[in-house]
């Protein structure tokens, strides 16, 4: 292969064996159709299974396929970014190993790449073999997500994505650990242009992103382009403390100059737990800030490769096993 690539698609996996000999002959089949160099990125997240051992030995006898080994889980975001730091090409594809993202979308990518637009991604316009409730949670973030930020963040869109070579140089030389990709690509800017699909459901295996990874990702987008929710606590801590401070008033009030019996202390003992309530969940929105403060100091590298594979041609497959893969 020449050392000039035209394309770099990355391949961000965690445990992904049940899929990823699919995922392989399926991308592979949609890049062989182009006629133009290209390179498979697949970036091992410190999976427990054998996929990355399958990537491995694909690499001996497909000079197109190259294998990040990360020496842990590092997440999902830090896995595409290592993928970035490796790529070559002139437009960099990220797409998930789970097949829910079609491998075919990215020749309609490449087209309107082709056309001058530096970022083009891929939204959402039904998620198939989904719950009802990660759906509406999926919606409800994106949303919030949308009205929190100062910079135009698209709705309904995941990594699946092809960006420009410049964009790509850009995106690296951000630093920050708490890593949220979709949003940093909208921040550098550039022309960007939406194509809508249907998304499928899993091939094989289980998802890789459960509530609490949610969870996370969701803060790390929020806090990362938004500090809408430390003004939000103090508007709130305000408007709280003048109610406290009407009733504090209207209780000296009954005191002093009438005979009613001050009353109530069972509603005060709730408003007094409701405050509390308010400066610990105040207390939890600046310990987000300040723990990504934190992680931004300490100034650990993002990730560590234990080992990287590719680039070369090894004739120690045997020809049937590389004609059964390509079946």
């Amino acid at each position: 292969m020449s050392t000039n690539v035209r394309y770099s698609v990355i391949i961000p996996m965690f445990n992904e064996e049940a899929v990823i000999q699919e995922t392989y002959r399926r991308i592979k089949k949609v890049m062989g159709t182009i006629g133009e160099s290209y390179e498979l990125l697949f970036v091992n997240d410190g999976s427990t299974d054998n996929c990355a051992q399958m990537i491995e030995e694909y690499s001996y006898w497909d000079e197109s396929v190259k294998l990040i080994d990360l020496s842990r889980n590092f997440g999902h975001q830090i896995a595409i970014t290592a993928g970035m730091d490796y790529s070559l090409g002139d437009a960099v594809i990220i797409i998930d190993a789970d097949l829910q993202d079609p491998p075919e979308l990215i020749l309609k990518m490449i087209e309107e790449w082709k056309k001058g637009y530096e970022v083009v991604y891929a939204k959402r316009i039904k998620r198939n073999g989904e719950s009802l409730f990660k759906k509406w949670t999926a919606s409800v973030f994106y949303r919030i997500l949308r009205y929190s930020t100062d910079i135009s963040i698209p709705v309904d869109t995941g990594d699946f994505r092809l960006i420009d070579r410049k964009v790509c140089d850009e995106l690296k030389r951000l630093p920050e650990k708490n890593r949220f990709v979709r949003g940093l690509v909208s921040w550098v800017g550039f022309r960007q242009k939406a194509i809508e699909y249907e998304r499928d459901e899993r091939l094989a295996g289980e998802t890789k992103y459960p509530l609490k990874r949610m969870i996370k990702l969701s803060l790390d987008g929020i806090t990362s382009f938004s500090y809408k929710p430390l003004k939000l606590a103090g508007y709130l801590g305000g408007l709280l403390s003048a109610g406290g401070f009407l009733y504090l008033m209207y209780v000296l009030y009954l005191a002093l100059f009438t005979d009613a019996a001050v009353k109530g202390w069972a509603s005060m003992i709730g408003i007094t737990l409701t405050f509390n309530g308010f400066v610990l969940i105040m207390l939890g929105i600046l310990g987000e800030y300040v723990g990504r403060i934190y992680d931004e100091t300490k100034g650990r590298p993002l990730y560590i490769v234990q080992e990287f594979y590719g680039g070369r041609v090894q004739k120690t497959v045997q020809e049937p096993q590389v004609a059964q893969l390509n079946k």
